[in-house]
């Protein structure tokens, strides 16, 4: 293999690198950089260039939000160029035909994330003979925060630009533009929920992974009021006449300041505050028409595969690194969350009754865990096979450590990740064993097999059987596992958050 493969695209010639299997291209543009007159815009085509650009190395990420600290720095570290709109390809065949092609889209609650993670490294997957690819999309602020004169939903936007990148370019890379499957997990996979129901978004993939998918998408007048908010921080209104002179980690750093103080902010904006983010994409009738859960169950994306699933013990990972876990959690602690977070009013009574032997932490962990994760990923399923799409489930049970099969132990599994990354680590143990190696080698299959074929592996869930794929040390096919939970919230739909009624009537002048 040539050391430094070079590929036509659209745009002009990148040159990459080989690791003696595999050609590397990293840091591709997929879109102009948002600065400028471009600051807060939809993603602009990138501009051709002449001669070769070198494709080495990764480009910088979007401005970060210091808030959740994260225990690795990105390989490249935030600037203000602007310059954050790039991609990266691992081929393993540059002159192969119509291979499957991946697209990762990391999560981070809206707020982090960066494409040069080690977690999301895309070498294992593609030597399973798939084109995988990865990106930056704009996070926190600068593509979630409402500003107006701007469009909602620029990092969705940016992913949207992304993918039509891949539909125009993966073929010179060995890829098939006609048969592309995006998968994300958290943000990631409440992006993929989001891309599902875009217009911009139609035709630029066949399947979908939807991992952990979070329930939290805004109205437009909460996302108003946040919006309103973070530019307040700076004395600034929420337009873009205001805010475009400010630098980008300037920016950050206010919506960091209100982030710090979403507790205090409970009457303002209700259940929000209890959530460790003040962005979510924006239901906002343009760039997303309508929240997921009810847009698939009419059938949007009905011609689209959905393989979606969570993991059994989601938010553990956040109370081990909070400094506890749930064998320190109170009793008052518990009937908190069960009051917030537990559907309707007797939904504190049905969580007691269905788990009578519950202590306050496991109490504490299995509301918080199905509000935030597995009841939004279970209804997303539910909706998109009522609306005539062909449909997969799993759920992950398997762990190494105590914190269990916990947030984000799917990634490292998934991707074939499983070191050099503390949270992989902190998940997985300090050296992981044949068991880790064995299930990351079977999940893996399905996910290439999902996005070579469209058939993971096992039977299709719908709302009568409810088979999922269970990932254990002995994985299964079963009905749905977590039934009680599923129980409790089998009347309750999965809603766009809103302002407290009372807030909103002095907003809209509504009665």
């Amino acid at each position: 293999m040539n050391e430094n493969p070079e590929v036509r695209t659209a745009h002009g010639v990148v040159r990459g690198r080989s690791d003696g299997r595999l050609a590397l291209f990293f840091g591709i543009p997929f879109a102009q950089a948002p600065l400028g007159a471009r600051r807060f815009a939809a993603p602009a085509t990138v501009e051709p260039w002449e001669g070769v650009r070198d494709a080495g190395a990764f480009g910088p990420s979007v401005p970060q939000s210091a808030v959740i600290a994260q225990r690795r720095a990105p390989l490249s570290a935030p600037d203000e160029s602007g310059d954050w709109l790039t991609l990266n390809v691992w081929s393993p065949d540059l002159g192969a035909v119509n291979l499957p092609v991946m697209v990762w889209i990391y999560g981070g609650a809206y707020l982090m994330g960066t494409s040069d993670d080690p977690r999301y490294d895309g070498a294992v997957l593609a030597r399973e003979g798939v084109v995988y690819v990865s990106l930056n999309y704009r996070v926190g602020t600068e593509g979630f925060a409402h500003i107006e004169g701007a469009p909602d939903n620029r990092g969705l936007l940016d992913q949207v630009a992304a993918l039509r990148w891949v539909r125009e370019n993966i073929a010179a890379f060995g890829g098939d533009p006609g048969n592309v499957t995006a998968f994300g997990q958290s943000a990631g996979g409440g992006s993929i929920a989001a891309l599902l129901t875009m217009p911009s978004a139609a035709g630029l993939f066949r399947r979908a992974v939807a991992q952990s998918v979070p329930g939290t998408f805004f109205s437009p007048a909460l996302a108003a009021d946040v919006g309103a908010t973070i530019a307040g921080e700076l004395g600034l209104r929420p337009t873009v006449t205001d805010l475009a002179t400010v630098a980008p980690a300037r920016l950050q750093a206010a919506g960091d300041a209100v982030t710090r103080k979403l507790p205090e902010l409970a009457e303002r904006w209700g259940i929000l505050t209890s959530t460790p983010t003040p962005y979510s994409p924006v239901v906002d009738g343009e760039v997303l028409p309508a929240s997921p859960w009810r847009a698939l169950r009419a059938g949007a994306s009905r011609g689209v595969d959905l393989l979606a699933g969570s993991n059994r013990d989601e938010f553990r990972l956040f109370t081990v690194l909070a400094g506890g876990g749930p064998e320190g959690v109170t009793s008052d602690q518990a009937a908190a969350a069960l009051a917030t977070f537990a559907p309707g009013p007797a939904g504190e009574a049905a969580y007691r009754t269905a788990y009578p032997a519950a202590t306050p932490g496991q109490l504490h962990e299995l509301v918080k865990s199905d509000w935030f994760f597995r009841m939004p990923t279970l209804k997303l399923a539910e909706a998109h096979a009522a609306g005539g799409g062909r449909t997969w489930l799993y759920e992950l049970r398997w762990s190494a450590t105590s914190v269990g099969a916990a947030h984000g132990l799917d990634v490292p599994l998934v991707l074939g990740t499983l070191r050099g990354h503390p949270q992989s680590a902190l998940l997985l143990g300090p050296e992981p064993g044949e068991d880790a190696e064995r299930l990351s080698r079977e999940m893996r299959a399905a996910w290439v097999s999902f996005a070579r074929t469209g058939d993971p592996g096992w039977p299709r869930f719908d709302e009568t059987r409810r088979l999922t794929r269970v990932y254990d040390s002995e994985p299964s096919t079963t009905t749905y596992p977590e039934e009680r939970s599923r129980s409790i919230w089998e009347d309750h739909d999965v809603d766009v958050l809103d302002l407290p009624v009372q807030r909103e009537q002095v907003a809209t002048g509504r009665p």
